[in-house]
C-alpha cells in the first residue's frame, strides 16, 4: 500500500459487498484501520471492530475518495464528499454505468477522477479490474488505483472509456452467465440420472477447476479444449451441439453480451 495513502487517509463512500471486500483486502495487506474513513448507513457489523473510522467526519484533503455506491444511491452519496474535488484527492469509482463525466459535474473537471468496473469474485480475492481516467489523472494516480484494485485481484487500464460498456458485458456481468452455465450443467446432468447435490457439486467443480487451469496454464482456451477433445470420443459429440454456429456457444454468447454492452451504454446515457 502506498505511503500516501496511510498518511493522508482513504475514503469509502458505501461499503456493501464489493467495498467491503476491497477494505477487507486492504486491512489485510497492511493499510491501518486508522488511516481509513468509511461512510455508510447501514455498515456491516464487523466494520465496528475493525479499527476504521466510521460515519465520522472525513479528513479535509485525503489521498483517494472511492465511491462504491449503487448507481441509484449517486444522489444522495456524491454532495457528501464533493468538497473533495479541485484539490489533489483521487476519486475512484466503482459505480456500474456512471461515465466520469457525472463526476466531473460534481468534482469539477481538474479533479482526477477514475473509473473503476471490478466484477464480484473480488469477493474472494479473484476478482478482475478495469480502469480508466480523465484528463486529469496522472500515471501516478493510475498506479495508485491499481496498487488500492490490485487487493480484491487483477487490475487492466483501458485506453478510452467507451470501451468500459464491452468489459461491462465481459467481466462485469460475466460472472451470472458463468453461473447459469453452472445452474444448467447440473440440470443436465439430473436429467441423465445423477442426483441434484451430486450434479451440482459436479458442475460446480468443473466450471471452477477449468476456469483455474485457464488462468493457470501457458496454453490458450482453444488448445485446452482440443486437449480435452478425443477424436470421435464423448467431448466430440457435446462440442459439436455447443460449437454450432446457429444455435451454440458462439452466437449465442455474442448475442449476450451484445444485449449487456447496449444496455450499458442506455444506462451511461441515463445517468
Amino acid at each position: 500500500m502506498q505511503d500516501a495513502v496511510a498518511r493522508k487517509g482513504l475514503v469509502l463512500v458505501g461499503c456493501g459487498k464489493m467495498g467491503g471486500a476491497m477494505l477487507s483486502g486492504w486491512l489485510k495487506g497492511g493499510l491501518p484501520g486508522s488511516s481509513v474513513w468509511v461512510k455508510d448507513p447501514n455498515p456491516a457489523d464487523w466494520l465496528t471492530t475493525a479499527g476504521i473510522n466510521l460515519n465520522s467526519d472525513f479528513p479535509d484533503a485525503p489521498a483517494v475518495a472511492i465511491i462504491a455506491v449503487k448507481p441509484q444511491m449517486m444522489g444522495d452519496a456524491l454532495p457528501q464528499v464533493a468538497a473533495l474535488g479541485g484539490g489533489d484527492t483521487l476519486i475512484i469509482s466503482v459505480a456500474a454505468g456512471t461515465p466520469i463525466s457525472r463526476f466531473e459535474d460534481v468534482f469539477g473537471s481538474d479533479t482526477p477522477i477514475i473509473r473503476a468496473m471490478p466484477n464480484t469474485p473480488a469477493a474472494v480475492g479473484r476478482g478482475i479490474t478495469a480502469i480508466i481516467g480523465n484528463a486529469a489523472a496522472t500515471d501516478a494516480h493510475l498506479d495508485m488505483a491499481e496498487d488500492l484494485l490490485s487487493a480484491v485481484g487483477q487490475v487492466v487500464r483501458l485506453e478510452a472509456e467507451h470501451q468500459m460498456d464491452a468489459v461491462t458485458a465481459v467481466s462485469g456481468s460475466g460472472p451470472a452467465y458463468v453461473f447459469h452455465l453452472i445452474e444448467t450443467l447440473a440440470a443436465a446432468g439430473e436429467a441423465e440420472g445423477l442426483s441434484p447435490e451430486l450434479a451440482m457439486a459436479l458442475a460446480k467443480a468443473t466450471v471452477g477447476g477449468a476456469g483455474q487451469l485457464a488462468e493457470d496454464a501457458d496454453e490458450d482456451p482453444s488448445q485446452l479444449r482440443v486437449n480435452v477433445t478425443s477424436p470421435n470420443g464423448t467431448t466430440q459429440a457435446a462440442l459439436e451441439v455447443l460449437m454450432d454456429g446457429v444455435s451454440g456457444f458462439p452466437g449465442l454468447i455474442r448475442r449476450a453480451v451484445q444485449a449487456a454492452a447496449d444496455r450499458s451504454r442506455e444506462l451511461g446515457r441515463d445517468g
